[in-house]
């Protein structure tokens, strides 16, 4: 009897032992996420913004248009034809909201410049970065969704099929009845509405080499317009202004002006 209780006594005393063990566990655990049980019983009155946080998200805000997309440093870049590196030592920053003009003489660098920014090529040697991150980390999707561009005439191309899919290649397909609303309106923006009502199909209408032909300042146009479509942090026109008449020119300025949230505009001096 005296051996059965011990053994009895043993038992009810690691009972306990683990029973104590469980409420220290469980305070411990109700300690961490006593803050977020609290916040997340509140009412919708106590979680409404103070004027004084909505003060600083403002501010925040505001910062952020102001902050840099893209910074450069000491870029170098060298064709293998070539026996002097066309860019060397190039530094460069641009923030959120800008309007950029780089103008310069040909073979000057400019359009090398667009390539790299764009992602199309990688610089031999320096720093590039695009919202603090560079390609690696970003992936060539990533970087590419952030940047768009019009590259100059002969190196942009009108494909075969519709006008729709060309203005619309670079944002999804099939396109949604918003998409399709949208590039009607920039199509109209930069004064190709006179187009769309020759054509008989409008957006539908087959272009291209076996279709609708373009004369050179709706193909310039047309390029505008797809890069804009896009809805990227930057946009670079290189060259997208020189072969458009001074009324055209004013049109598609003040359109490109309105839809872009970041721009740089390459040209000849």
């Amino acid at each position: 009897m005296g051996i059965g209780g011990i053994l009895l006594a043993h038992r009810a005393l690691k009972k306990l032992t683990l029973g104590l063990q469980h409420l220290v566990g469980a305070f411990i655990s109700w300690k961490r996420v006593a803050r977020l049980f609290h916040a997340a019983s509140r009412s919708q009155t106590e979680q409404a913004a103070s004027p004084a946080s909505i003060a600083v998200s403002a501010a925040q805000r505001q910062q952020n248009v102001n902050s840099v997309l893209f910074e450069a440093s000491d870029l170098s870049f060298h064709y293998p034809q070539r026996r002097e590196p066309v860019l060397r030592g190039c530094d460069l920053r641009i923030a959120l909201g800008d309007r950029l003009l780089l103008e310069g003489p040909s073979g000057g660098g400019k359009s090398t410049l667009v390539s790299l920014l764009t992602g199309l090529r990688s610089p031999q040697s320096g720093l590039l970065l695009l919202g603090g991150l560079d390609r690696v980390t970003l992936g060539s999707e990533g970087w590419r969704k952030r940047v768009s561009a019009a590259p100059q005439f002969h190196e942009n191309h009108v494909f075969t099929g519709t006008l729709s899919f060309n203005l619309l290649m670079g944002r999804c397909w099939p396109p949604r009845l918003e998409d399709l609303e949208e590039a009607e309106a920039i199509c109209g923006q930069l004064g190709l509405d006179d187009l769309l009502k020759r054509m008989p199909a409008g957006l539908l209408q087959m272009v291209g080499e076996t279709g609708w032909q373009l004369s050179h300042g709706e193909r310039s146009r047309l390029y505008i317009a797809r890069a804009l479509l896009q809805g990227s942090d930057l946009v670079v026109l290189d060259e997208s202004f020189a072969s458009l008449d001074p009324e055209n020119l004013r049109t598609a300025l003040a359109c490109v002006l309105e839809r872009t949230r970041t721009l740089l505009v390459i040209a000849h001096p």
